[in-house]
Order: C-alpha cells, then structure tokens, then sequence
C-alpha cells in the first residue's frame, strides 16, 4: 500500500511539471504571435487600440506640416540673401552685367580700368544711404561708431622686369599694406592717399577692400513673423596672381543673420509667432511619445528573444539561429527613434529661430528635413503588411548585401576614371576642373545625361588631349552603362524573381516560424557536438518553406 502511494505522488508530480511546461510553451508561443501580429490584427485579437500606429500617423501629419511651414519662412531667408548679393554686385561693380563670368563677377584689361573700378568702389560706398533702395546701412561697433573701411594691397617685395629682353628680377617675399578710413570720408582717399594707390602692376599681386553692412529683412512681417537683422561682411578682390593681363575681379558677401536688439511690431506677428511656438512644443511631445512607445517595444523584443531562446535550449540543447534572432531585432523601431531625436532637436532650433534666439536656418533644416524623410520611409513597414506592398521591401532586402559588395569593386573603377580625368581633361573642359565635379558629371555620363555637350566642350587645340578625351569617354560610358549598370540591375531583378518564386512555392521554414505553428519536430543536439552543428545548421537554418501569409508577418 505504501508503494502504491509513492507511485502514485511521483506520478502527479511528474504530470504537475508536464503541464506546467506545456503552459509555459503556449504562454510563449502566444506572446510571440502577439508580438508578431500587425496592427489590425492584435486589435482583433485583444481588442487594445495601435497606439504606436496612432502616434505614427499623428506625428507624419504634424512633422510635414511642420517642414512646410519652416520651409516657405526658410525660403524667404535664401531669397533676401541672394536677392542682396545681385544688389551689392551691381552696386559696386563698375560695368557689372548682372551675370558672373565664370567664378568671378568682372574682368579689366588696362591699368586706368583697374583704377577706374577701384575707385568706384569708393565713391559708391560713400554715396551708400543715397544710393541703395534696400534697407541696408553701414555696420557699427557696440558703442554706435561706424566701422571703418579697409583696403589692402599685396605685392612682391622687389622685382624688376623686361618682357622684352626675357629678364627679370623678383623677391618673392610677399608684403600687405593697409590703410582704413571712416566710411563717410571715403571719396576723399584718392586725394589724401595718392601714394598708396601709385600700383606697380609687374608687382601687384592682389587688392582687396572689405567692409561691413547691415540690413533687415522685412518680408517675414508678411508671412507674420518677426523680422531678421543680418550683416553682410563684404569682400572686393581685384586679382592679378595670374600676371596674364586680364586682373579678375570678385565680390564675396559672408552674410550672417542675427537677432534685432530693438524692435517693436504691431498687429498679429507676436500672436502668430506664439502659436508656432505652441505647435513646435506639440511636435516634440509627439515625437518623445513615439519615442518611447519603440524603446518599450526594442526591450520587449529582446525578452522575447531571451525567454525564447533559454526555452530552445533547454528542451532542445541548441541555440537559435541567426536568421531568428534578427526578427526580434526590427530595424523599423531604430529608424523611428532615430527619426523622432531629429525632430526634436529640429523642433528645439526652430523654437529658437522663432524666439530669435537663434539664426542657424541652415542647420534647422537638416535636422528637420531628415526627420520627415525618416519618417515618411517609416511608413513602408506598415505597407509591407499587405501582400503586394511587401514585394518591394523584401526585394531590397535581398537585394542591399550584394549591391553594397557590387558598388564596391564598381567603386574603385570608378574613383580610377574619376582621378584620370581631373588631371589630364582638367585644364581643358570645365566640368573636369575638379574632384567633385568630375565626379558629378561622370555620374550624369552614367545615367545617359549631357552625353553630346561633354563631348563637344572640350577644347581641341591640342590635339593629344583630344584623342585620349575620346577614348576615356567612350571607354568609360560603355564599360559603365554596358556592363556595370547592366550588372546592377540584374542583381535587383534576381533577388525580385527569388522573392516572387519564394511568394509562390512558400518562404522558408525558420525554427521561429515552426514553433509558431506548433511544429515541435526539432532534432535535440548532444553537448558534444553542439558547436559544431551550430556552425552548419546557422548556414542551412532555412531548409523548409512556409506560406507567405506567415513570412509577411515576420519579415515585416
């Protein structure tokens, strides 16, 4: 009797800890599904609203309206910007044409146009206030005294020279005079400082005159906004480096835009301007919110895993395989945390743009501009819930391991065509005069564009650079279009067929993919061999197929 009544005991206790595995693995296996499941479908299933939907779709609303309101503003700044360059160009250039010649504005050829030009930079700046129709004036320092004009000349130290005779002398030691005046004396320099205008051509390397002003754009009280107050550091270099007999002439504005020290508007420009900054406070909220709602659902991720892979390992004595292991890894909640910090700190700066406290347009708009662009990529993971959506996404999925690999042996042809053509076609053709460019216009070749203006521009008074420009040309457009290009898009278009041909025969089968289903035939590892088995089922995790409603929901 009492034996009967062990056997009994260890009975019930062997079915107690039976049953609370097989609780234990369905508890597991739903909160795996759960997790898995799109939106829709775990509001089917337990009823609870997608707040991370939600929050999604609220943020892209606010975060483009957002950009688009700061864009047309921002727009306004890059006008009065530009819209003063041409100004100031046509106010200080003698016989300026409204359009650049090359990388410079003007060019002069005779030694009184160069002292003509010169001093009509004087007699301009002086004539400032009578002159201008924009709201522009000279700058002043803190205790309100106008800043001073500069000019300075460069020259060689000493140096004679006959051209004639083939001879000459020079000390290529380089010295800087200067000289600096109050604007509103400035038409009188060519008479108090005749000396200093005496140049010796054959010496003369540069002359620059530098000076500030100051504006405000007005045109943001329209869109009512608080005006801008700017600064504009102004340089005239008359360049003669070349020595050739054509003296370049360029005007650079450095223009930098800051905060009014006193300024009062009436009307609605302080109202509005406080609703921005109501709106901007929202967006931050929103962002920190979906911020969060990823965060939590990273770190319930990585539980998951945990709980999902000491399970494996100790029914089965074997680990989880990579490819398992990245679907608990989603990359889309990285991308919109990501995206969620950048808009909070494009938020933060457009807050203090709007308050004044700041100026970096600039800087604002790349934080803001790559948070929607983020944001709006972020939308794909919703759309790969639907079948014919979600070609595209496991398409450059499969695809994005092979293309980086092709790019870079592609890369290295290509960088070899790119130094080749800068430092023989440099001189000749100015859409390889440099790195950058050679760059751009070798990729505009690429895609089929400007082909005949590349070939026609180039300068064929030497006939050598003229035949190997042909040969790099055509080497270059058919090895690159022919071949390479060729060979990118057969790459995209294989893994497109593998997706279609795994879309009608089944994905395959992961060890995830057959617990979900409640496939339990997994073969048990003995600790010896374990290691490695690891190595060669990591390879051939995939060995079954699934249907592709299953591998929707996980790839996803």
């Amino acid at each position: 009797m009492e034996l009967l009544v062990r056997y009994l005991d260890r009975s019930n206790s062997i079915s107690s800890v039976s049953t609370q595995d097989i609780i234990k693995e369905d508890n597991l296996r739903d909160d795996l599904q759960y997790y898995f499941m799109s939106p829709c479908e775990k509001y089917r299933a337990r009823r609870q609203l997608p707040w991370k939907l939600v929050v999604q779709i609220l943020k892209i609303v606010m975060i483009t309206t957002q950009l688009i309101l700061f864009g047309l503003n921002n727009q306004l700044v890059v006008s009065y910007k530009e819209e003063n360059t041409m100004a100031l160009k046509n106010l200080f250039l003698k016989d300026y044409g409204g359009v650049d010649e090359d990388d410079y504005s003007v060019a002069v050829y005779t030694q009184q146009s160069v002292y003509d030009s010169l001093f009509y930079v004087l007699d301009q700046y002086s004539q400032l206030g009578r002159l201008s129709v924009g709201s522009i004036g000279y700058g002043e320092e803190k205790d309100g005294k106008l800043l001073s004009l500069v000019i300075c000349k460069q020259y060689y130290k000493r140096g004679s020279m006959e051209p004639s005779d083939e001879v000459n002398d020079i000390d290529a030691q380089l010295e800087t005079v200067c000289m600096s005046h109050d604007p509103k004396t400035a038409d009188q320099w060519k008479t108090q400082n005749s000396s200093f205008f005496d140049l010796d051509f054959y010496r003369l390397v540069d002359i620059k005159i530098t000076f500030q002003l100051k504006g405000i754009n007005l045109q943001t009280v329209r869109s009512r906004e608080l005006p801008d107050c700017y600064l504009f550091n102004v340089t005239i270099t008359f360049d003669n480096q070349c020595h050739s007999g054509k003296v370049k002439i360029f005007l650079d504005i450095d223009t930098q835009s800051c905060a009014c020290r006193d300024w009062k508007i009436s009307g609605t420009a302080q109202k509005n301007t406080h609703y921005l900054l109501v709106f901007d406070g929202f967006v931050i909220l929103v962002c920190l919110t979906s911020a969060v709602l990823c965060t939590r659902s990273i770190v319930l991720a990585v539980r998951l895993l945990q709980r999902f892979s000491r399970f494996f390992h100790e029914n089965y004595n074997r680990k989880v395989c990579e490819d398992d292991q990245k679907e608990f890894l989603n990359g889309w909640y990285v991308l919109v945390i990501v995206s969620d910090l950048l808009a909070i700190i494009g938020s933060i700066l457009k807050m203090e743009i709007q308050a004044k406290s700041l100026t970096s347009y600039d800087v604002c708009s790349i934080f803001l501009g790559t948070s929607t662009l983020l944001v709006w990529v972020g939308v794909i993971r919703y759309l790969g819930y639907f079948q014919k959506y979600n070609v595209l996404i496991l398409t450059m999925q499969a695809a994005f391991p092979k293309v980086l690999r092709f790019c870079c042996c592609a890369g290295m042809i290509y960088l070899g065509y790119t130094f080749c053509g800068w430092i023989v076609l440099g001189p000749y053709h100015e859409k390889f005069e440099g790195l950058s460019r050679v760059a751009e216009c070798l990729f505009s070749l690429l895609n089929g564009d400007d082909m005949f203006t590349t070939f026609a521009q180039l300068k064929d008074k030497n006939t050598l650079v003229w035949l190997f420009s042909r040969a790099y040309l055509y080497s270059f457009i058919s090895l690159f279009i022919y071949m390479v290009l060729s060979l990118f898009i057969a790459l995209i278009t294989d893994s497109y067929e593998t997706i279609k041909r795994f879309q009608k025969d089944g994905f395959p089968l992961t060890d995830l993919q057959k617990f979900l289903r409640e496939q339990n035939d997994f073969p048990v590892l003995e600790e010896s061999s374990q290691t490695d088995a690891y190595v060669r089922y990591s390879v051939l995790c995939c060995c079954q197929r699934v249907p592709e409603s299953d591998a929707v929901i996980l790839i996803s």
